[in-house]
């Protein structure tokens, strides 16, 4: 069962990632900076934890095993953050993933319209900051924050 503390903790959570949503849609279509595709892959797991926490407020089934579940999702949220920081930062080089291609390459004039028309953004660049921080590394900290806040709420789930 859950208690009224974990529903409100969780109540803000699903708020918190409502709006985070909210905001990189509005940076995206308001502002006008187009994500790459890394930003793009760093949603799934914002939206897959609405539905789960939606699940637990309102179905109320297999609340424990949820709560596990979110703590991964968190975790493995938090490492493609830090690997899409990394790539900003020039720890890692950019993937297949971030498909861009490199402007030293040499490329034939049908790559490079082929290129111009899929307007693909590198990985590397920072497009948007809040407070100096590009988006990636305030989504790295804000991933394992909540990846270890469900893991308490999973840890204490039966000492409630």
């Amino acid at each position: 069962m859950v208690t009224y503390k974990t529903n409100r903790y969780l109540i803000f959570i699903l708020i918190i990632l409502i709006s985070a949503l909210i905001a990189a849609f509005i940076i995206e279509y308001a502002l006008g900076h187009k994500p790459c595709n890394l930003c793009i892959y760093e949603r799934v797991p914002y939206i897959i934890s609405i539905f789960l926490i939606l699940e637990i407020l309102f179905i109320k089934k297999h609340i424990k095993t949820t709560l596990l579940f979110l703590t991964i999702i968190f975790a493995l949220s938090a490492v493609l953050a830090f690997y899409h920081f990394g790539i900003e930062q020039g720890f890692f080089n950019e993937s297949f993933v971030c498909e861009s291609k490199n402007s030293s390459e040499m490329m034939t004039k049908d790559e490079l319209l082929k290129q111009l028309e899929r307007n693909t953004i590198s990985c590397k660049e920072v497009n948007f900051k809040v407070i100096g921080l590009s988006l990636a590394s305030i989504n790295t900290i804000f991933s394992i924050f909540l990846s270890v806040i469900f893991l308490k709420l999973y840890l204490n789930y039966e000492k409630n």
